[in-house]
């Protein structure tokens, strides 16, 4: 079996010249092999960033583009390509989008190579420890604090036994923050599990030490990405003031950045995302080093039904994947463009037995928001 062609799937809600936030663009991939199977991937990127990096004609042995690599290649030897791709894109790949287009590409291989064995992913990767995952919800907060009460309630109410939220308003200012947060956890009760996300708006240590001592009596399960993850002096002085968990890496890339990150920042939680940090392939790794450091894995994701459909796939085969990120972005990309995206039931998401990803893609939705 060879790989014969590699399709670049850009799709986008608003147009190209109006503010577009997460959820609401997507990179998808289908590499087409020469018996017929097609395998589906994607990546939480720039969606012309990426298409650049798989497009690209040769420059030189070290500077290649990804689809030049692959065609004519058998694309059963996963981890082989993986090694090609990483090597032979040194220039342009290496960190960044570089491996978040080898990531879509990576997972698109091991959807093929499920429907070639006929076997779920699961199995591929070793056995299958759960049948079912804990899901936490996570929403972008609106200006309106008590809208955000609303949007809360509702999420228990449909099942949730935690959520989070960031992005939005949410570390703009201090005061806000804590009033946000306060509300949020006044709506929920003292028992439920919640978190946040600050997408690294708290900028540096002295502004977050203060806001997490602040945060400290509205018992947060973890706070998220305070500061950049590159700034892992303040991660780990953090870490050290003991008032909470702290989470972050869903920008990192590879098993190198994660090995430092886990090293120097000493984080309580890691969070790789399966279309960023590598694949399905690449993860293994990450998971393997997490493990071995004695700190928590809880993938982010927060795109369309494809990247779902793929982290549930590794947590059932990882030993202490027992928590997963659950979407509730409103964007059609999460809600349409897969007609059957994993549904929760009762706070949880089944593991499903399929064959590949087993992803149903809208055509018309697909259409709709092609770039």
């Amino acid at each position: 079996m060879k790989i014969v062609d590699i399709e670049v799937i850009m799709l986008r809600v608003p147009p190209l010249d109006q503010v577009c936030t997460w959820g609401e663009d997507a990179f998808i991939v289908r590499v087409i092999t020469d018996k017929g199977l097609i395998g589906l991937g994607e990546s939480d990127t720039s969606p012309l960033v990426a298409k650049a990096v798989i497009e690209a004609p040769s420059s030189n042995l070290y500077c290649s583009g990804l689809k030049a690599l692959l065609l004519g290649e058998n694309p059963l030897e996963i981890q082989k390509l993986w090694d090609k791709m990483y090597w032979a894109s040194n220039y342009l790949g290496r960190r960044g989008a570089g491996i978040h287009a080898m990531s879509a590409i990576d997972i698109a291989l091991w959807d093929i190579a499920s429907q070639y064995y006929q076997v779920p992913i699961h199995t591929l990767l070793g056995g299958k420890y759960r049948e079912k995952i804990r899901a936490y919800g996570t929403f972008i907060p609106v200006e309106n604090i008590d809208d955000n009460k609303a949007i809360a309630r509702k999420l228990k109410e449909k099942g949730f036994t935690s959520l989070k939220f960031g992005g939005g308003i949410l570390g703009d200012n201090p005061i806000t923050d804590y009033e946000l947060v306060k509300a949020v956890r006044e709506e929920l009760g003292d028992d439920f599990e919640l978190q946040i996300d600050l997408a690294s708006k708290w900028g540096n240590y002295s502004h977050s030490a203060a806001m997490f001592k602040k945060m400290e009596s509205l018992n947060l399960n973890w706070i998220e990405e305070p500061v950049l993850a590159d700034d892992m002096k303040s991660y780990l002085r953090l870490a050290k003031l003991g008032v909470t968990k702290i989470a972050g890496g869903e920008s990192l890339t590879t098993r190198y950045e994660f090995d430092d990150f886990i090293k120097q920042a000493q984080p309580d939680i890691i969070q790789p995302d399966i279309s960023r940090c590598g694949g399905i392939s690449e993860m293994r790794i990450i998971n393997n080093i997490a493990e071995m450091s004695g700190v928590k894995m809880i993938p982010h994701g927060f795109s369309t039904g494809i990247l779902l459909a793929a982290t549930v796939q590794f947590l059932a085969a990882t030993k202490y994947g027992d928590m997963i990120e659950y979407s509730q972005s409103s964007s059609p990309l999460f809600t349409s463009l897969v007609k059957n995206v994993i549904p929760l039931e009762d706070g949880y998401v089944k593991v499903p037995d399929t064959i590949g990803l087993g992803v149903e893609i809208d055509e018309t939705i697909l259409e709709l928001y092609r770039i």
